[in-house]
This record gives C-alpha cells, structure tokens and sequence, in this order.
C-alpha cells in the first residue's frame, strides 16, 4: 500500500495550514483577554471590600467613641471643679490629654468654635437665643464641645446664639 495515512497537518494545504494558525492565535488571544479581564475584576474586587472594611470599622467605632466622649466632658468638669477648689494637678491634666490623644488615633478630631462667628447648622447645635448686640445668628457661647470622627459629625457643638 503505497498511500500511508500521515497526521492531519499533512494532508491539509497551505492556506488550510494558515487558517488553522489563525483560528488558534485568535482562540489564544480571546481566553489571554478573558484571564485578564478577570483578574482585573478579581484585583477591584478585593480593593473594593478592603474599602468596604473599612468603612465598617469606621462606624463601629462611632459607639465606642461617643460614649468616651461623654467621660472626657466629665474629665473636663472635674478639672474644671478642681481649679475652683483649688490647685488641680499637673498630673491630671496629663491623663486627660493622653485620654484625648489616643481618641485622636481613632480619628476623633474636636469641632472648633469661634465666638463671633456666625451659626453654622451643620456642625452646631443652637440650645439658646441670647439677647445680643451682634448680628442675629452669631455666636455667644460654646455649651458644650463638638466632635467629629473622620470628619463626620457625631455630636455637633452646643452653641447659644444672638437673637
């Protein structure tokens, strides 16, 4: 038997030879394509939920944070009864800004407030209207300090205004 079966790449032509090359590039540049779209897919992913944490720790440290803000007022009010009695310890004031400082770490960050200023609804809160020779709407009196925690207000200042 003089005709042999020889592998299929021989029987086909030369044009046959190209189209299957063809058809293999653009099979191998389709699932190169795909494999990268997913791993760019993969990679956003994975940034998007560390965001997503985040964001989580975030709040939950809100309730944490609110409640040891109320236990520095009652710090400052200590002091603030200490100096009227007489002299308050260095130490003391110490721990209070160690106390303060380490509520700074968690991104606690003190609203400041200027007398004179006028009132400002997003960041204050107006707990009195003071008869008043300043402009209506100005500040007389901070009450009670505000706090935001990573710049989101979570107690705006207590505030009296000008009527």
């Amino acid at each position: 038997m003089g005709n042999e079966i020889k592998g299929n790449n021989q029987n086909l032509g030369e044009d046959d030879k190209d189209l299957e090359s063809e058809a293999i590039k653009k099979e191998r540049a389709e699932y190169l394509d795909g494999w990268q779209r997913a791993r760019a897919e993969l990679i956003n992913y994975k940034k998007d939920e560390s965001k997503r944490f985040d964001e989580f720790r975030k709040i939950s440290n809100v309730i944490i944070v609110r409640d040891l803000i109320n236990v520095l007022d009652s710090f400052d009010l200590a002091l603030e009864a200490l100096e009227k009695d007489g002299k308050a310890e260095k130490g003391l004031y110490l721990i209070r800004a160690q106390f303060e400082d380490v509520l700074k770490s968690y991104g606690l960050e003190k609203i400041i407030i200027s007398i004179g200023n006028l009132f400002d609804p997003l960041i204050q809160e107006a707990i009195a209207e003071v008869e008043s020779d300043e402009l209506s709407g100005t500040i007389i009196e901070e009450v009670e300090k505000g706090y935001a925690l990573y710049g989101k207000v979570i107690r705006p200042s207590k505030v009296k205004i000008s009527k």
